[in-house]
């Protein structure tokens, strides 16, 4: 088994950022004719998604999880002062906890013949939920 860390920085509190072309690089490197790439991030206030990279779209999939784990809305996590050992710079941030297992945090891809299947407008994305962060997303080949 092939495996690569991909390190990227994000820019806004909530982001898309697609990292197909760097799964086709991956494959070409390291991967064979087929298999699969299994993509996993490597935070709890990330997802990792497959959909279009269409900025409407994204905009409503950023409305939709605010609605459905709003921030500042008296979340426990938030409670740091009840919470031990934690560092003093540490985010109230369990809106981003609470969207990222709502999207989930691993996608697998199939690779047929050297190419990644995916639909006509699909990317491979990282979320960010909790940014702007340094973030690392690993990647996994499996060969067939």
């Amino acid at each position: 088994m092939t495996h690569q860390l991909l390190s990227l920085r994000t820019e806004a509190p909530f982001q898309c950022l697609s990292i197909t072309t760097e799964l086709r690089r991956f494959v070409q490197v390291h991967g064979g004719q087929d298999g699969a790439v299994v993509v996993s991030g490597q935070h709890t206030t990330t997802a990792v998604i497959i959909n279009e990279m269409e900025e409407r779209l994204l905009m409503d999939l950023q409305r939709w999880l605010s609605q459905q784990a709003p921030p500042g809305a008296n979340w426990k996590h938030d409670d740091l002062e009840l919470r031990r050992g934690i560092p003093d710079d540490e985010p109230r941030n369990a809106h981003a906890h609470l969207q990222a297992l709502m999207l989930g945090n691993e996608v697998t891809v199939n690779v047929r013949k050297g190419a990644l299947q995916l639909g006509q407008y699909q990317e491979v994305m990282l979320v960010e939920l909790d940014g702007p962060r340094q973030r690392r997303v690993s990647l996994q080949w499996l060969s067939a």
